[in-house]
């Protein structure tokens, strides 16, 4: 790294653009077999290489003396080898047998599959072994420890300069490459590369009280002690934050600068019924319920959004059960008493027509002002086409108020008179080309406002990256008249005894019950036909005598819609299903439910499902059946028995699967999250939030803060960088 084309700038150092332009066979050490074992683990340039971070550390600074060690501690001992042997297990296999002295006691050294180990460890070698103590027919043993040589028979040595806290890299069983080899390589890396350009003003960082970005590089990878290796940790976690947080800020600018919307009327919640005629006020006016306090809140915000020039951009939080869907509604009737349009997107086909049910029942009978029936119409790959044709043609025109459908609402022949709201149910991220095909489809060339909904509680943390460029709202509060619900883990055969039997009670007291399918590894058709099964062995033994109605994603529309329609009449007593009734599905008078092999749904699945009992004032049950095979598995259920509250089940649920799972909604490119975790990091990301917008604030675009442009054009997906920084 020393020609000239490869010279740090004057201007603070080495940036993190000409590492990753610098190839990591620049370096001495990367011999042409490491090169190879290097881009398997994904590993092309310097960059690359630093930034692979040690997933943890070994402290060998604890040495001990072989007689005072116990079974069970990890330490170090510097000991000289006595005795080596190799042995061979048949094949490829062997085991490498020491026993090594270090004048106190005598230990076992075993190694597994490493012959080469008998001639680099010969009796009379001084070296450190570091290690867990195990025992075995009596004795103590090391197995497979980490090993440095301090000397050979005969040579004398300090070994103290061997005792540190070591790194430990991340490997793989493809490659050959060591947690070694690796270190050795990045500290060749670290020598050369210098000194680094910092994005952080001195100041800023003095405020903050973080590390440099120099100092957090080599104490990242070689700290004297667990503290020096938190603080780096600490440091180079809030640059991976700041970058989210300045990516979604720009986003926002953006949009902002560019968007054209529309100034739409309020939504107006009149308690006196001053305007009958508005179809938010005849919706109000047909409702068996009072809406909450939270409800009420979320549309005021919802409501100044729309009277607002820029589009709305806002995130609808709330549990299963809250009343997102009347909220979403009531926004819909606004825009169209406005004489705009709404469209509903979903990701599925079955929860769009699960949608457009319900919705049918709370819009019919509304009509508009000059006495036009209120028009809601559903859109989806299998609308038949003289039916496509006409909604299409009531679009274009007008006359469709509000479509519901998938994402095929964005593409092909669908165009809209004036779209002014796009509601976006299930965590769908918007990105840019959406938005921009949103644009293209409203009539106008104007932004529609937009509110994403999800009913999967999230974390505040992971919201913050997720939908760090939508306002979020959030309703925490449920309607009125609702029983909170029991939920119990059957692990026993007893257990699950008692769970039909509250099935078989339920029915009996004139009430229902669901009965999910365990998820299936493979095609739809394969669960359609476990669900099948189910039901044939549920009429057989346990539920015999009852009325059983199934339900899968492979069935037709009609015969699909059939069954749910029985089941709302009470025609059916118990509804057996995949995790097609997820959501959308609104019984109340349901109040049993039983998941088969609970333990394979993960903790959000398993919320949403559960929230299709206790939908009124009748007391409900879920049960969960089938063992928990592994700690995570228990963690779930136990999470799941203890609270109803999904956030506080988010929370779990992040800590259970960690933030790779959820940013892999994001759109990719922006999330770079080695070191960060949202489970953990929280201030972090609070305080990484509250600098960006501050950064913002003083250099729109960040003109003028040039190694901190730099690096997020560099850390972006290039698309998104393009449209970001296109300026």
């Amino acid at each position: 790294m020393t020609s000239g084309a490869e010279k740090a700038p004057d201007e603070g150092g080495r940036r993190l653009r000409q590492l990753a332009s610098l190839e990591v066979s620049v370096l001495k050490r990367a011999t042409p077999k490491k090169l190879s074992d290097l881009q398997v683990l994904g590993i092309f340039s310097v960059l690359d290489l630093l930034t692979t971070y040690p997933r943890r550390y070994l402290d060998r600074t604890r040495k001990l003396e072989v007689s005072s060690a116990e079974v069970g501690d990890e330490a170090t001992f510097l000991a000289t080898v006595r005795t080596a042997n190799t042995k061979s297990l048949g094949g490829k296999r062997s085991v490498v047998e020491l026993t090594v002295n270090d004048g106190s006691g005598s230990l076992a050294v075993v190694f597994f599959n490493q012959p080469w180990r008998v001639k680099q460890l010969v009796p009379g070698t001084l070296a450190l072994f570091f290690g867990k103590v195990g025992e075995f027919r009596g004795m103590r043993q090391v197995t497979n420890p980490v090993v440095d040589v301090v000397a050979h028979d005969g040579e004398e040595v300090t070994s103290d300069r061997l005792l540190r806290f070591v790194p430990v890299y991340p490997s793989s069983a493809k490659v050959r490459l060591t947690s070694y080899d690796l270190g050795n390589l990045i500290g060749e890396a670290l020598r050369r590369a210098g000194d680094f350009a910092d994005p952080l003003p001195g100041e800023l960082r003095s405020a903050l009280a973080l590390l440099d970005r120099t100092s957090a590089m080599v104490q990242i990878h070689q700290p004297a002690s667990e503290h020096e290796a938190e603080v780096a940790r600490r440091r180079l976690a809030f640059d991976e934050l700041l970058r989210l947080q300045l990516a979604l800020g720009l986003r926002r600018a953006v949009l902002e600068r560019s968007a054209r919307g529309f100034t739409q009327s309020p939504i107006v919640l009149d308690q006196q019924m001053s305007d009958p005629t508005a179809l938010v006020s005849q919706l109000l006016s047909t409702l068996s319920f009072p809406l909450t306090g939270a409800q009420l809140r979320v549309l005021g915000e919802i409501s100044r959004d729309l009277e607002q020039p820029l589009p709305m951009h806002r995130l609808l939080q709330g549990d299963v059960g809250s009343g997102k869907t009347v909220v979403a509604l009531l926004a819909l009737l606004a825009v169209a008493d406005g004489d705009r349009q709404g469209a509903l997107m979903v990701p599925t086909e079955v929860l769009a027509e699960q949608h457009a049910q319900s919705l049918r029942l709370l819009v019919s009978g509304l009509v508009h002002r000059d006495g036009r029936p209120f028009g809601l119409e559903l859109l989806t790959g299998r609308t038949r086409a003289a039916e496509r044709r006409r909604i299409l043609e009531g679009l274009a025109s007008g006359t469709v108020d509000v479509v519901i459908g998938t994402h095929a609402l964005l593409t092909g022949d669908v165009l809209f008179r004036e779209l002014g709201l796009a509601v976006i149910d299930e965590q769908h991220r918007f990105g840019v080309e959406q938005r921009a095909a949103l644009k293209d489809r409203g009539g106008e060339a104007r932004d529609p406002d937009l509110l994403v909904m999800t009913a999967t509680p999230i974390p505040r943390t992971a919201a913050m990256v997720l939908f760090g460029d939508l306002d979020v709202s959030v309703i925490d509060e449920l309607p009125p008249g609702r029983t909170p619900i029991t939920t119990i883990w059957a692990r026993s055969e007893l257990e699950e005894q008692q769970a039909w039997a509250a099935v078989r009670s339920a029915v009996a007291r004139g009430e229902q019950a669901y009965v999910v399918c365990p998820l299936v590894d493979g095609s739809d058709r394969v669960a359609a036909s476990a669900a099948t099964e189910v039901v044939q062995n549920l009429q057989q033994m346990q539920l015999a005598g009852l009325s059983l109605g199934l339900v899968h994603g492979q069935m037709k529309v009609d015969e699909r819609r059939q069954t749910m329609e029985d089941f709302r009449r009470r025609e059916v007593d118990v509804l057996v299903a995949t995790t097609v009734i997820e959501v959308g599905i609104d019984v109340p008078n349901a109040t049993v439910m039983v998941i088969l092999d609970a333990a394979h749904f993960g903790i959000a699945q398993l919320h949403q499902l559960r929230g299709r009992v206790g939908r009124g004032a009748l007391a409900s049950t879920c049960f969960l059946l089938g063992e928990a095979k592994t700690t995570e598995a228990v963690t779930r259920l136990e999470a799941m028995e203890s609270t109803t509250d999904g956030f506080a089940l988010a929370e779990v649920d992040l800590q259970l699967r960690g933030e790779g799972t959820i940013l892999g909604a994001r759109q990719k490119g922006t999330s770079d999250l080695r070191l960060a975790s949202l489970a953990t990091d929280g201030d972090l990301l609070v305080l990484a939030r509250d600098v960006a917008e501050q950064l913002l604030s003083d250099h729109p675009f960040l003109r003028g803060l040039d190694v901190m442009s730099e690096e997020l054009r560099l850390l972006l997906d290039e698309d998104e960088a393009e449209f970001l920084f296109k300026s």
